[in-house]
């Protein structure tokens, strides 16, 4: 076994796992700010991180009725007559 080779090897290989860990730890904290500014803008909207799934689904309802209501504003009669 050529034991310097070997020796080499590892210290290359460790110092890929260090730029790794160093790229990952970088990642993670643009991420946690990124979170971060994130909450900052739903408290802004009055709206509580915990709550964005109602706050959601309370939208959601909302399109839909402003949808139906919009569809039947629409003069059905004149829009079948062109059609």
């Amino acid at each position: 076994m050529d034991y310097e080779k070997e020796l080499t090897s590892l210290k290359d290989n460790l110092e890929k796992a260090k730029s790794l860990k160093y790229r990952a730890e970088a990642r993670l904290e643009q991420l946690k700010q990124q979170e971060d500014d994130i909450i900052k803008e739903l408290q802004e909207l009055g709206v509580d991180p915990k709550d964005l799934d109602n706050e959601i689904q309370k939208l959601k309802m909302e399109i839909n009725a402003l949808f139906k209501e919009a569809n039947e504003l629409l003069p059905k009669d004149l829009l079948e007559k062109k059609g």
